[in-house]
């Protein structure tokens, strides 16, 4: 990228504050992500009257999404570690764009589902892919909020979902709704591959900035270390404690994400007097996202050590994640929306936590692959949660309004399991001692 002249090669001008830019990008992937698997929910309603599905048959399809979502984090983290972040992501978007775009062609369940499947192998790599750019590209004061940024677009995205899908589908049908975003991430796949390359080798940025995101880790600077064994990484106290960290919290936002049009259809609200509820949850997690990473970097800078900076937004989102279950007591809108606004504001402070885990702890050859076992673990839990309340919100339909009792409650409870398990796991034990993970 360099010009010639008379005087020689010329250095392009710096892009003044870059890190924050690639930040951007990586939320703009997040955001498109979302919208692309918030189309089904969004028109659930919708399709399970066309297509005269119970709610189980609904989780089946969403099941089918979650599967391979579940074993691609795992398999796509380790490639994008193997690959590297650019080529890596460039893989995703572009596979699960062209299944968006194919999905318009489903005529049922089984088709649904097929593409539902695919759509999920691709965007799969997203997490474990933006852990990867955040823990390349910024150093530890910075990286609690970079993983808010790119996190907040899963937020950003579902509540933009509703206004883009739900026009679309009024005046074209469901099918143009599922193709238009698909679109969408062949125009991001431009920026970034003209925009990311590692702070080493990166023309457009400073080398005052370059210094400052490689300060914390001067092995960058030297040769390449050898992927480490999934063996290894399981024997450690600490990988458990961040597969905990996203198992016992995801499945609760994939809940609220995938379910709440149908948990308030449930109460007995209609979907077009909610449509404004939708975004609620989400634009409150978005705040989570920031306060989260926002709050323990200001706790790093006033001197509190990095693990108690970050357990102690652990703790704020273990326990705010119990207001989903005062939901149950009653049928108004708005109060339904707070408290799953509040649920939700906690979870994301968790969840930027449970992101940027990785980052905090191992090495650039490994943050990727350990990040990809935490979205597995998640995606487990996801998959059994969703056969769940499929199979009881159907068996207690009898039940009317309060017929997702029992799913809410739960899924209150279970992230504060999770804070205490993160608490006893996530610690400097012997392997940090031999350099196996780093102190925290």
């Amino acid at each position: 990228m360099a010009v010639t002249g008379q005087l020689g090669p010329r250095r392009p001008r710096p892009i003044p504050s870059l890190r924050w830019w690639i930040g951007g990008i990586l939320f703009a992937s997040t955001v498109i992500n979302y919208i692309d698997r918030q189309t089904l929910s969004v028109l659930a309603p919708f399709l399970k009257q066309e297509y005269h599905w119970t709610n189980t048959d609904y989780a089946y399809v969403a099941i089918a999404f979650r599967l391979a979502y579940t074993i691609g984090q795992t398999v796509c983290g380790r490639q994008i570690d193997r690959l590297g972040t650019r080529l890596g992501l460039t893989i995703s978007v572009t596979w699960y764009s062209i299944v968006s775009l194919l999905t318009s062609l489903a005529t049922g369940i089984k088709s649904f589902a097929a593409f539902r499947f695919l759509l999920g192998a691709g965007e799969s790599a997203n997490w474990p892919g933006a852990s990867k750019a955040v823990s390349e590209w910024f150093p530890n004061r910075d990286r609690g909020l970079a993983a808010a940024l790119y996190d907040s677009g899963s937020s950003i995205g579902g509540a933009i979902a509703p206004f883009l899908i739900l026009p679309l589908y009024l005046r074209f049908g469901w099918r143009v709704a599922f193709a238009i975003p698909g679109l969408l991430g062949f125009l991001w796949l431009i920026v970034w591959r003209k925009m990311y390359f590692l702070p080493q080798d990166h023309p457009l940025l400073s080398e005052t900035e370059r210094q400052l995101i490689l300060a914390d880790r001067p092995q960058t600077e030297t040769v390449r270390k050898p992927l480490p064994r999934w063996r290894d990484l399981l024997k450690l106290p600490q990988t458990w404690g961040v597969i905990v960290s996203k198992s016992f919290t995801d499945p609760v936002w994939f809940f609220i994400a995938d379910w709440f049009p149908i948990y308030l259809l449930a109460k007995g609200i209609s979907v077009r007097s909610s449509v404004f509820a939708f975004w609620v949850p989400f634009l409150a997690a978005d705040l989570g996202n920031f306060f989260g990473g926002g709050v323990s970097g200001y706790l790093i800078r006033r001197g509190w050590s990095l693990g108690a900076a970050r357990k102690a937004l652990v703790v704020f989102g273990g326990f705010g994640v119990l207001f989903l279950i005062p939901t149950i007591f009653t049928v108004k809108l708005y109060l339904i929306a707070l408290l799953f606004a509040l649920a939700t504001f906690s979870y994301a402070a968790f969840s930027t936590i449970a992101n940027v885990l990785p980052t905090d702890l191992y090495s650039d050859e490994a943050v990727a692959t350990v990040s990809g076992m935490s979205g597995t673990g998640a995606g487990i839990g996801t998959i059994i949660a969703f056969a769940l309340i499929g199979h009881y919100s159907d068996a207690r339909q009898a039940a009317a309004t309060h017929s997702f009792d029992p799913i809410v409650i739960v899924a209150g409870l279970i992230p504060f399991i999770g804070m205490i398990l993160v608490l006893l796991l996530v610690r400097n034990t012997s392997a940090t001692d031999q350099g196996l993970v780093k102190r925290i």
